[in-house]
């Protein structure tokens, strides 16, 4: 049997809570809920347009950025991304909770976690443009708001995750 130190987590309904008045702020303040796919591909559309500018203002996804004349960089939702990474790294520092390393199960590999790694969190950004938003967005703005759509984006997660636990815990055991 494994040793484990004990953890101090935040109340759930503490957190919970804070989410919910960090929406609150964001739609009465912003006129916007919170999400964080937007910003990625945002960046993106940035990184894009440095590179090939007429080919990034051309095309069919990305031009969507660069019709009001401005760089896709001055919006709201990279300081709410830069927010929520430097909040995270100081809640862990502060904890000392931070560590480098890869968490993976005994039967994975380094290579092979970090492969499904990418692979998930590839699926996971292109499917969350094709959602026309993150699970963050969805559940949280979207939920909030009633959304029938969020909701059923919600329990399509949560049921394939459900599924998909059964092909993978294999590599925690």
């Amino acid at each position: 049997m494994r040793s484990e130190s004990k953890t101090e987590y935040w109340s759930p309904y503490l957190a919970g809570t804070a989410i919910g008045l960090t929406l609150l702020a964001a739609i009465v303040i912003l006129g916007s809920g919170l999400g964080a796919s937007g910003a990625i591909a945002r960046m993106t559309a940035a990184a894009f347009h440095a590179i090939a500018p007429q080919a990034a203002e051309s095309h069919a996804y990305f031009k969507t950025y660069f019709s009001e004349g401005r760089s896709p960089l001055q919006d709201w939702m990279l300081y709410q991304f830069a927010g929520v990474f430097l909040g995270g790294l100081i809640g862990a520092l502060t904890a000392k909770r931070w560590r480098p390393g890869v968490e993976q199960g005994a039967a994975a590999s380094r290579r092979q976690r970090l492969l499904l790694a990418f692979a998930g969190g590839t699926l996971t950004g292109v499917a969350a443009r094709l959602a026309r938003g993150c699970t963050s967005g969805q559940a949280l703005t979207g939920g909030a708001m009633l959304s029938l759509g969020s909701w059923a984006f919600m329990l399509s997660v949560f049921t394939g995750g459900y599924l998909a636990a059964w092909f993978v815990r294999r590599q925690w055991s």
